[in-house]
């Protein structure tokens, strides 16, 4: 039950997010809170399925454009969102021996870094919006998503002091 109610938190968090900030919405700190707590597939799983809350909330709740351009979107971002969650994943394992501090840290920048290089790649080849890598743009993206992970820390740690957490968090399996 733990699990699943984790698994909840995030999906109604990412619902949350989109509501506020529409089309920055924090995959990144997403991306680095399932990898370091949830197994290799949870973790890629809860990421689509973050994707798919995101795009639903979008196009059903906040009338996304039904445009070629807003759809493809779309799947840049939900593939920036894996190949984000990837890179947590792999900075969490290769840095499995040092503090929970150095590994959230170095989870969540290179899941930050890899998901705007794979969302810039997507716009330089097309898709647009490169106004969108303004400093202060990118400075207010990082800031929602370091708020992200905070917020999600937080809630885990309610959870743990309510008897809500298991003994031994899951970490990256491969």
């Amino acid at each position: 039950m733990r699990h699943h109610l984790w698994l909840a938190t995030l999906v109604v968090a990412t619902f949350a997010f989109t509501l506020v900030f529409a089309c920055a919405a924090p995959f990144a700190a997403f991306g680095a809170a399932a990898a370091l707590t949830l197994s290799r597939r949870d973790a890629l799983l809860v990421t689509v399925a973050l994707w798919l809350a995101n795009q639903l909330t979008g196009f059903v709740v906040l009338g996304y454009p039904w445009t070629l351009s807003s759809l493809a979107w779309g799947p840049a971002i939900g593939l920036a969102a894996v190949l984000g969650t990837m890179a947590a994943q792999w900075a969490a394992q290769r840095l499995a021996r040092t503090s929970d501090i150095v590994r959230a840290l170095a989870a969540f920048l290179l899941a930050f870094s890899v998901y705007e290089v794979t969302i810039s790649v997507a716009s330089i080849a097309g898709l647009g919006a490169i106004e969108m890598y303004a400093p202060a743009i990118l400075g207010r993206v990082f800031v929602t998503n370091v708020a992200a992970l905070v917020g999600l820390y937080a809630l885990k740690r309610l959870g743990a002091t309510l008897g809500l957490r298991r003994r031994a968090v899951a970490s990256v399996s491969v």
